[in-house]
């Protein structure tokens, strides 16, 4: 993967949460830190738990050193990612005055889309994406959750009319698969294009490479 030319100047919000789907989030937090993208992560308890489960992965739970054990596993820079607590008030993405591009919440529980879809703000991934809203930023959430109740459909249609982009974590198998990691590698991708970063995970539909049989009836 290659940056993007003024890549280096985003600055991306992360969010992971307790729902399943843990190796996207990592997927994509390795993406954007190759990408040269300056990364604010934010994980909840819950997410810890399921990294644990999905991954075999233990995650400090002090922000410092959270930051150091994946700043290591992925080879950040040295400040390119920063790991913020759940209550740390005092962090960037807490203040309009300083957002950053885009936040990503991915994962993405139906109880965070509740709690975003009502505007509460009871720890920072709330207000996170609630300063991302509320300046115009783009806010991106990996909902990965079925069935959806209608509960659900509709705090996704009020966050939609807010402005944020609803991507749930459905797959398409028209590139034929073969492994976990290229299927996570789709929806990877199809977040790093609404981030407007380029990537190399997965081929184009109409790209010629596509192109295998004439499908004329």
């Amino acid at each position: 993967m290659t940056a993007a030319t003024g890549a280096s100047a985003k600055t991306i919000a992360l969010a992971w949460t307790g729902a399943s789907g843990a190796q996207y989030g990592l997927r994509l937090l390795e993406c954007l830190l190759r990408a040269e993208v300056r990364v604010y992560l934010l994980i909840s308890q819950a997410a810890q738990i399921v990294l644990r489960m999905e991954a075999d992965l233990a995650v400090p739970a002090r922000p410092a050193e959270a930051e150091a054990f994946l700043s290591a596993r992925f080879g950040a820079r040295p400040g390119q990612l920063q790991v913020f607590g759940r209550q740390q008030w005092t962090a960037p993405v807490a203040s309009g005055t300083n957002p950053p591009d885009a936040m990503v919440i991915c994962p993405c529980t139906t109880g965070t889309l509740a709690s975003l879809a009502a505007g509460l703000s009871e720890d920072l991934i709330d207000r996170a994406a609630d300063v991302v809203l509320k300046e115009g930023r783009r806010l991106i959430l990996v909902v990965r959750e079925t069935p959806f109740t209608s509960i659900h459909l509709e705090n996704m249609l009020r966050l939609a009319r807010a402005g944020a982009v609803i991507m749930p974590a459905n797959p398409g198998f028209y590139l034929q698969p073969t492994t976990v990691a290229e299927i996570v590698d789709f929806i990877v991708a199809r977040i790093l294009d609404h981030l407007a970063i380029p990537h190399d995970l997965i081929g184009r539909w109409g790209d010629r490479s596509m192109e295998t049989e004439d499908h004329r009836e």
